[in-house]
């Protein structure tokens, strides 16, 4: 099925395709569910885990790069592994790396060295399971449906992620740390297994990558500044999962459990946002939607940031969830739509290069920035990659505006 380019309108009057599920659709909603678990628990631990180990907000923001270096390792990897595994053996190494990474974490204590450790591994086996949820729901689920299918996905993500840092609060609170929670991931990852074994004979499974002499040309050129959008909304996601917490607890005075199960307040938010994004997209242009969202995310951080009121801090932190919904899946259908079929593999391990750099970067310099002034301080750092990110679909939709011919004048 042809993708429409991104300001084609669609005919008035016809009825959009019903939006088909199956059980691949399933195994990609389920991956993209695991991985929630776990990242937006780990961002809500972070604060915790470094008041447990006497470090400072610099070296706890190292885990975040060692999360964010395995996405690096597994951008770099991302086409060879398909090329020698297919997407299914994909899974299940991601899997496997995943549950070893939560096992190390949790069995780090106070050993700084063994909780990076642990993250890393971990980092790496999600992000496989992440790329190739992205790509096979791509292949899958071709045109409208596709942008529908990775809202719908990263819904069901977010979904988990709330409950996530509220069990890692709720453990905090009671005494049980946050462990546990981390370690739901594993019967997670168990489930993942289990319906991909229920899979048989699935193309965008198991089908191979042409020859590499039938993929040597250059990503086209309108890739990378769609690759700069992602990882400016992506680094602010992760800002706000690492470090919302922190801010709630130094602006509000809440509990450092209140303050972990805080964070709930932004994945609720996303859920919301993607479930909603999910149906718009079927009938509005992906860049129209991540324009929109990218505003309301800032609508949100001036709310959160302004206020010392826990009730308005945390409807500003819905809000900000509500923006970010449609960043990641929007702009992942962006890229997806630039890049070829054949080249689409590439194009997801590209964006998990720079989402492993923004992964990364934007909660250590947040924290850097926390160390050397204040907290709310830091959190500027949000409204100034949102304007970037702004600015550079506002050149994009310039652009194609200027590439679109004039309709003839009528004599």
């Amino acid at each position: 099925m042809r993708r429409p380019d991104d300001g084609e309108a669609r005919p008035a009057g016809r009825r959009q395709p019903a939006f088909q599920r199956d059980g691949v659709t399933a195994l990609g909603y389920l991956q993209l569910a695991t991985w929630g678990w776990f990242l937006y628990g780990f961002g809500s631990l972070l604060p915790q885990l470094g008041e447990d180990q006497g470090i400072s907000r610099t070296l706890t923001s190292l885990h975040s790069v060692a999360l964010a270096v395995g996405a690096l390792v597994t951008g770099f990897t991302a086409e060879p592994l398909v090329r020698a595994l297919r997407r299914r053996g994909v899974v299940q190494l991601g899997g496997l790396l995943a549950t070893i990474g939560s096992v190390m974490l949790t069995a780090g204590g106070a050993w700084t060295a063994a909780t990076l450790a642990g993250t890393l591994v971990a980092g790496v086996g999600g992000s496989l399971l992440i790329n190739s949820a992205v790509a096979t729901l791509s292949d899958h689920h071709d045109g409208v449906e596709s942008a529908a299918a990775l809202a719908e996905g990263n819904a069901i993500a977010a979904a988990t992620g709330v409950v996530s840092p509220l069990v890692v609060g709720a453990g905090i609170a009671v005494g049980l740390t946050w462990r546990p929670a981390i370690l739901v991931t594993i019967p997670l990852i168990a489930a993942v297994v289990l319906v991909l074994r229920r899979q048989e004979s699935v193309a965008a499974l198991d089908a191979g990558l042409p020859p590499r002499s039938e993929v040597r040309q250059p990503l086209p050129p309108a890739v990378w500044p769609v690759l700069v959008v992602i990882m400016l909304c992506v680094a602010v996601e992760f800002v706000m999962a690492a470090w919302s917490a922190d801010l709630l607890k130094q602006r509000t005075g809440i509990s450092p459990g209140a303050a972990a199960a805080g964070v709930s307040a932004v994945i609720a938010g996303m859920t919301l946002g993607r479930v909603v994004v999910g149906r718009l997209a079927l009938r509005q242009p992906p860049q129209r939607l991540l324009a929109g969202a990218v505003v309301l995310t800032i609508a949100g951080w001036a709310l959160t940031w302004s206020t010392t009121s826990a009730p308005v801090a945390l409807a500003g932190l819905v809000t900000t969830g509500l923006g970010i919904a449609a960043h990641y899946p929007m702009g992942a259908e962006l890229l997806l739509r630039a890049a070829t079929p054949p080249l689409r593999d590439r194009a997801v391990g590209l964006m998990s290069i720079g989402i492993g750099l923004a992964a990364g970067g934007g909660p250590f310099v947040l924290g850097a920035l926390a160390d050397a002034t204040s907290t709310h301080a830091a959190f500027l750092v949000v409204p100034v990659l949102m304007a970037c990110a702004l600015g550079i679909l506002t050149l994009l939709a310039v652009t194609a505006a200027r590439r679109t011919p004039e309709p003839p004048v009528a004599a």
